[in-house]
């Protein structure tokens, strides 16, 4: 019941999307059935032995951090309502997780990847197709290209655009290329296929699911069957590698930072930074042919 009253709230007040909800709810709902006791009574060292048992089955500190994260933003909330007297939270910190650097794969053997479906007539290869075109032409969250209305795209002054609503419903247009709008183009025609019923008409990648969309599972499992096939190893392929690789490339092309910030939807440019792992060749080049004192040096020598 407390959980229910938090979602609304949250729902309510903070205008929390679909996404976020459902993620909180899935926290949630694990910590009670580890817990088993009433939410109510949970003590700081009941919290705390949650977070060892996480890590013993081998959770990621990023997983774990999120349900620090959810369990906290509850605890606030019991407690600012009065329904608790003593915030269990208050004390706990989330874990430090260890730096790692975003999976990316060569532009070239993105290209090759993206090639590999370009003749197939299935309905259903020319769905994946566009998906991955779209995911890669872009950088969008996965979350995000499935839950695109048919009626995304917008035809901007001088190339389409499509009209992208991402986390706390902020909305962003992100300029698209000729082989991602082929690939729609091509999808568009068999689009049909994929719709049955009125929910389902409503969204780009329409699927005949209880969500009336493609789910973010199905496209994961989706990529990894072609990427088998391909000859790809399933495991440094997902969606979120399209996201990274098309922010890597970009750093690599010369974009700088804050247009990748907003094309990528980053609130804050400290988390666009990690791109920055691929700069130091890069980096050099450019100082190498734009610095006024490099240009000099290159003379001289």
């Amino acid at each position: 019941m407390q959980i229910d009253l938090f979602l609304e709230s949250q729902a309510a007040d903070r205008n929390a999307s679909l996404n976020t909800l459902e993620a909180y709810g899935r926290d949630l709902n694990d910590y009670a059935k580890w817990y088993i006791k009433p939410l109510t009574e949970s003590l700081t060292s009941d919290i705390e032995s949650y977070i060892q048992y996480l890590f013993f089955k081998e959770f990621k500190v990023s997983t774990v951090n999120r349900r620090i994260s959810s369990l906290k933003q509850f605890y606030l909330f019991l407690f600012n309502e009065g329904i608790i007297s003593t915030n269990p939270c208050l004390h706990i910190k989330t874990a430090k997780a260890p730096s790692t650097l975003p999976k990316v794969i060569s532009s070239n053997q993105m290209g090759s990847f993206l090639d590999f479906l370009k003749d197939s007539k299935e309905p259903l290869h020319i769905r994946l197709k566009a998906i991955l075109e779209l995911l890669y032409a872009s950088g969008l969250r996965i979350s995000e290209l499935i839950r695109l209305p048919v009626h995304c795209i917008v035809k901007g002054a001088t190339q389409p655009m499509i009209l992208v609503k991402g986390k706390g419903n902020k909305e962003r247009l992100v300029p698209l290329n000729d082989t991602s709008v082929e690939a729609l183009l091509a999808y568009l025609k068999v689009r049909e296929f994929f719709v049955s019923g009125i929910k389902s008409s409503t969204f780009l990648f329409a699927s005949r699911s209880k969500e009336g969309c493609l789910t973010r599972q199905r496209v994961g499992q989706l990529i990894k069957e072609v990427a088998l096939e391909f000859g790809l190893d399933p495991s440094s392929i997902s969606p979120h590698v399209f996201r990274h690789s098309f922010a890597t490339h970009l750093l690599q092309g010369g974009s700088d930072l804050l247009t990748i910030q907003k094309l990528l939807g980053h609130s804050d440019i400290a988390t666009t930074q990690i791109y920055t792992h691929v700069m130091p060749l890069s980096v050099y080049q450019l100082v190498e042919q734009h610095h006024p004192i490099a240009k000099k040096i290159n003379k001289k020598t």
